[in-house]
């Protein structure tokens, strides 16, 4: 056993989670969603962060979505970003078959259109989720920091890129792009961040 699988088993099943995974199958959708044990740790960060407005990039199945939408207070919601409208019908379903459809509004198209759009209507948020495509996390970032109440929670996933990130002989135009993201979010002056090695790499940072 490694240590993935002791904390998995540590978390036990979670049956809303466990069918949005088998929905995924189901449609041939990718099997990418967050690993469980950091789906466990985006509900905590929204709870304890107390935060009010949500922004998701990237919304697949919904499995990150039901996650996050667990942390929030009352009066909460999501804001969800996905390019494709299938995968955010699948999303909206599974969301509502867990009880949160009404938390959450969907943005379909490509994340960097929505988010100049969510700029223009004046949004802000206390909390970001980046789970998209992997080129655009530096892009995504200047726009989190752009919409970010003082204080918010930057959380960007897979950023070790299945051990590509510390391999020097990758180069490629997604490695590339993630080291810059992590090396910003964990030097920028403008936050206080850290990345978590487990799984796929979590990186995570605070707005001042």
């Amino acid at each position: 056993m490694d240590a993935q699988k002791y904390v998995e088993e540590m978390l036990g099943t979670d049956p809303e989670l466990d069918r949005v995974l088998e929905s995924i199958r189901e449609l041939g959708m990718p099997e990418i969603s967050v690993a469980p044990g950091y789906g466990r740790m985006l509900t905590m960060l929204v709870q304890m962060s107390k935060a009010k407005d949500v922004l998701e990039i990237g919304a697949l199945g919904g499995y990150s979505g039901i996650c996050l939408a667990r942390g929030l207070q009352g009066g909460g919601s999501v804001t969800s970003l996905e390019l494709l409208p299938n995968f955010a019908e699948a999303a909206r379903s599974n969301m509502e078959a867990a009880g949160f459809g009404h938390l959450v509004d969907y943005r379909i198209g490509d994340a960097k259109g929505s988010l100049a759009k969510l700029a223009e209507e004046g949004r802000r948020f206390d909390f970001f989720f980046i789970d998209a495509d992997k080129e655009g996390y530096p892009v995504y970032l200047d726009w989190a920091l752009k919409l970010a109440n003082p204080g918010a929670v930057i959380v960007g996933d897979n950023t070790l890129l299945r051990g590509r990130i510390y391999n020097a002989d990758k180069n490629g135009p997604s490695v590339v792009a993630m080291r810059e993201f992590n090396r910003r979010m964990l030097q920028d002056e403008r936050l206080r961040g850290t990345l978590l090695p487990g799984y796929d790499g979590l990186t995570m940072a605070v707005v001042k």
